[in-house]
């Protein structure tokens, strides 16, 4: 049920990748207000890529936004009408070279729901092939290979606070019996 009015959408920020919106609203209290809401062009898209001896591959990069280094599943974006699967599997081999025999839909998050409409598609992949990394031109990348328990105890400690990368590796682990 919604209980909020809309007065008036302003886009004030455009590019291919997002669009930022100024709302002029009237939440469920009454008292008139301002909203920003970031609307992303793509969907996320999180790989859980674990081998037969279930360890993990993880990818570390310098994320801008953030001024930090980060450890998390590959990840990429893809087109909001284009299969999720077919994304997922260009991602896990653009990032690690890896291929994959097996795919299972984990589940679906959003990942930052009070200002944005950041949709997450989350996949396990098993039966994994190796192959050449083809990152992009803007990606410094590092592999890293972890048993899935020590991933899990990385989230928990706060190493991997990507949500989803958590989000991934959480239902991996409850799905694997971890």
């Amino acid at each position: 049920m919604n209980n909020w009015t809309t007065k008036r959408i302003e886009r004030i920020y455009d590019n291919p990748w997002i669009e930022v919106e100024h709302r002029d609203v009237v939440p469920p209290a009454g008292t008139p207000g301002i909203y920003g809401v970031v609307k992303f062009k793509n969907k996320a898209i999180g790989i859980v890529p674990i081998d037969r001896e279930g360890f993990i591959y993880l990818v570390g990069q310098y994320r801008y936004p953030l001024g930090e280094y980060s450890w998390e599943i590959p990840e990429g974006g893809g087109p909001l009408r284009e299969d999720p699967l077919i994304n997922a599997q260009r991602e896990l081999r653009e990032e690690t070279g890896l291929t994959a025999e097996n795919w299972k839909y984990l589940g679906r998050i959003h990942t930052s729901n009070s200002v944005t409409d950041e949709e997450g598609i989350i996949f396990l992949a098993t039966g994994l092939k190796d192959g050449k990394s083809e990152p992009e031109e803007t990606e410094e990348l590092q592999l890293k290979r972890v048993p899935l328990s020590e991933a899990v105890d990385m989230v928990m400690s706060g190493k991997i606070t990507d949500s989803i990368s958590m989000c991934g590796i959480l239902m991996a682990a409850r799905l694997m019996s971890v």
